[in-house]
């Protein structure tokens, strides 16, 4: 049987407070437009997406607004500005859709992860989301807790 080819992607920021702060709705794949210098940055995976959105201005493109590439060490003069807005590729009737849904019924974008496909291109997941109450939080705590301990029952009874 042939050998499977190694595959090359690569998690280079994780969002896991926004599973928590808000309902996740759904997912999109967009690309992101970087530098040379941002691009070897984000291979280290020092990347921040924590207070992070996404937004569309009135040309109708998408951007990233808020994330921080930290400068890249080796980057000498031509380094990038670490927390400038990145522009999101994505088709117009995707924009159309996004921008729709957060006008419309009060939904937020959020990013979720960025990181390096198959073929080595950079790419961010990006959610439409609502944001959760205080008791949404506490019941979302008491959920994850009870299967925590759930789990630790079963497992040491078996």
């Amino acid at each position: 049987m042939a050998e499977k080819p190694k595959s090359n992607f690569k998690v280079a920021s994780d969002n896991r407070k926004a599973r928590y702060n808000y309902e996740i709705g759904d997912k999109i794949e967009a690309g992101l437009v970087l530098t040379g210098t941002e691009v070897k940055s984000l291979r280290t995976g020092k990347a921040t997406i924590a207070e992070s959105y996404a937004s569309v201005d009135r040309q109708g493109e998408m951007w990233l607004i808020n994330a921080t590439i930290p400068e890249y060490g080796g980057g000498n003069r031509f380094n990038h500005e670490p927390k400038r807005p990145r522009k999101l590729l994505l088709k117009q009737r995707e924009i159309a859709r996004l921008s729709q849904a957060v006008q419309r019924e009060g939904m937020t974008l959020v990013p979720l992860r960025v990181y390096f496909n198959d073929r080595g291109r950079a790419k961010i997941e990006i959610a439409i989301a609502r944001g959760k109450q205080l008791h949404d939080k506490r019941e979302t705590e008491k959920k994850r807790d009870w299967a925590r301990e759930k789990g630790r029952l079963l497992r040491d009874r078996g």
